[in-house]
């Protein structure tokens, strides 16, 4: 495993199925220090958690490029839920954490969920960012459509190529969910997303992965499974506003709380005035999640962990 260190933020590699994945970590080297797992979303890297590593500077972060995304994004398939839980339990083991609290935003909600199920002496509790319930999506829909439905230009933008990266940039501060809301973290966060391909620099998400992983989200047996079978707590943040800022979230407050009726372990509250991203990325959502990982983490207690590389 290599590490380098860079004013607090490091990266390390961790040995997984078919190669290595990126992990980016902030905070004290300290084993007595606590541990956040940050799961990030599905066309997404572990640049998104700068903000809460900012906010909780004694906390241990722990941030992983996921299958297919940012520095892993040549690690093959097959993707899925079941397959990224199996490649965090193997991060979780290679820095020699018995326990953490862990942290999924969107897609990385859903994988976090999957992870307590699967391998429930890891995860302590879960704070779940506009995710990890089954997707509101019209039933009948093809793979496609539903990839078009829940994601739409995400999806799009892993199939352009652009000739710099200011040229990406530009792209981004249009965006609707950034227009108002751009920051020094979402400006990292874009360039951090460029990796050179044919014809000019591309997004560093596997399309073939995000794909696999929306079906699998749709149709697949992993979540449901986890869902009716968590035996740690859980908290869900819902954002009001949605992937491209608009008035309808990802998630209505009726389909949560229905959610919310039936799980025993789920508890759920809305972060007035953010949309699917600014909820992490921006002020004041990230303050409300920084809030919450606390106080998950002064619910569990101190555990001890080690440090990859040591």
């Amino acid at each position: 495993m290599t590490e380098q260190n860079i004013h607090g933020y490091r990266v390390a590699d961790v040995p997984v199925r078919g190669g290595s994945m990126r992990c980016g970590i902030w905070g004290p080297q300290d084993p007595a220090a606590p541990v956040v797992l940050a799961v990030h979303g599905v066309t997404a890297s572990h640049k998104a958690w700068g903000l809460l590593a900012q906010a909780l500077p004694e906390v241990r972060i722990i941030a992983p490029d996921l299958r297919g995304r940012g520095r892993s994004n040549t690690l093959p398939g097959p993707y899925g839920m079941a397959s990224h839980a199996s490649d965090l339990a193997a991060v979780l083991q290679a820095f020699d954490v018995e326990t953490a609290v862990v942290a999924g935003h969107s897609m990385g909600a859903f994988v976090s969920v999957v992870l307590a199920h699967r391998y429930p002496s890891l995860v302590r509790s879960l704070v779940l960012i506009d995710g990890g319930l089954p997707l509101q999506v019209p039933a009948g829909l093809s793979d496609e459509e539903v990839i078009a439905a829940v994601l739409g230009p995400a999806a799009e933008r892993l199939g352009s190529r652009y000739e710099s990266r200011e040229a990406y940039r530009s792209l981004w501060r249009q965006h609707p969910a950034f227009a108002r809301n751009w920051n020094l973290l979402v400006e990292e966060y874009v360039d951090y997303d460029l990796t050179a391909g044919e014809g000019g620099l591309r997004p560093a998400t596997c399309y073939a992965a995000m794909a696999e992983d929306t079906t699998d989200l749709n149709r697949g047996t992993a979540l449901p499974e986890a869902l009716g079978a968590l035996a740690v707590p859980g908290l869900l943040l819902r954002a009001p506003r949605g992937l491209l800022d608009e008035p309808n979230g990802l998630y209505s407050p009726l389909h949560v709380r229905s959610w919310e009726d039936k799980l025993d372990w789920l508890t759920v509250q809305d972060v007035p005035e953010v949309n699917h991203y600014t909820i992490l990325m921006d002020s004041p959502g990230a303050g409300v999640v920084a809030g919450a990982v606390a106080g998950a983490l002064a619910a569990a207690g101190p555990v001890a962990s080690g440090e990859a590389g040591q």
